[in-house]
């Protein structure tokens, strides 16, 4: 119940990463009345995904619930999630999943950028949002309204810009390190203190275990990055190309779509904390699109993705 009566029309917007899910309820009108989190989400052809995506839905949605005081049924969902695919089986899998989980026909799947996207720019206005955080995407929209990705094609062949790729760079120069083809810095030292380990053979056998992943090379990049403040050269270089590698991400969007000065609005741990990352980023794109514009989001993927519910429901 909200304000003693049960709402004519309650939507709902999830934001599922792979960590945790958000879902935010709202009326027709806009008004949020409630917000809860939840379980996170994994690739759905992985083992366990589509467990772990109507897991993630419902715990997400029972604390919105709770939050709200509200115990009607959903009118409209959109779930913005990591690794759905625009057109590919993975997006027409959820939407089966979400329309069960959730006991209704009128459902959104897509990927978590396009609600970002929404989020950040509202229902029309055209502009570019680049993700950097484990994985790392670019989407935009032009003023039509129509849009294009670049980049996020998945971690073993397409991280580039993200945390993984920069943890897994850096490691990777330790054992060139280790065996004589580098010489040795202090990133050598930092990054086997932190994984614990004192022999290569040693760390070939931690990354390759399951449980690592990307988010094991993820949680590697912020030392990574403070030694490249340090001045480590080898650190430097791997946080210029991954700088490098977002700007190139930007301007294959914007060129794309035309858009000759675009806005652009950031998300993410890596490109929101580290700052040599930042710094690459900002000198690749002032180069080659220097009509570009930094600005903040007008909202977060969650309130794009109540956007999408609100206009699936009129």
């Amino acid at each position: 119940m909200v304000d003693g009566l049960a709402p004519e029309v309650l939507l709902a917007g999830f934001d599922a990463g792979q960590t945790h899910t958000r879902c935010r309820l709202a009326l027709a009108d806009g008004r949020v009345i409630g917000e809860g989190e939840g379980s996170g989400v994994s690739h759905l052809g992985s083992s366990g995904g589509p467990e772990r995506f109507t897991a993630a839905l419902a715990s997400s949605l029972a604390a919105a619930r709770r939050s709200a005081g509200c115990t009607a049924g959903l009118s409209a969902a959109a779930i913005g999630a990591s690794g759905i695919e625009q057109g590919s089986p993975s997006q027409r899998q959820g939407t089966d999943l979400a329309r069960k989980s959730l006991g209704i026909e009128t459902v959104l799947v897509t990927g978590d950028e396009r609600t970002a996207l929404a989020g950040a720019f509202g229902a029309r206005e055209p502009g570019i949002v680049l993700i950097s955080g484990t994985g790392a995407i670019a989407v935009g929209r032009d003023a039509s309204g129509r849009q294009h990705r670049c980049a996020g094609w998945g971690w073993l062949v397409d991280g580039v810009g993200s945390a993984m790729d920069i943890g897994r760079d850096g490691l990777a120069l330790t054992l060139r390190m280790a065996d004589g083809r580098l010489e040795e810095t202090a990133l050598k030292t930092v990054l086997w203190e932190a994984l614990g380990v004192h022999e290569a053979h040693e760390l070939k056998a931690r990354v390759v275990d399951p449980s690592f992943g990307a988010a094991g090379f993820a949680r590697l990049a912020p030392l990574v990055s403070a030694q490249a403040e340090a001045g480590d050269p080898h650190a430097g270089q791997v946080l210029e190309i991954a700088g490098e590698e977002l700007a190139l991400m930007v301007e294959g969007v914007a060129s794309a779509l035309a858009l000759d000065a675009p806005a652009l609005c950031c998300f993410g741990g890596a490109i929101s904390h580290l700052a040599p990352l930042q710094q690459a980023m900002e000198v690749v794109l002032q180069e080659r699109l220097p009509g570009i514009r930094r600005v903040q989001a007008q909202g977060d993927a969650c309130g794009g993705a109540l956007q999408l519910a609100q206009a699936l429901s009129s």
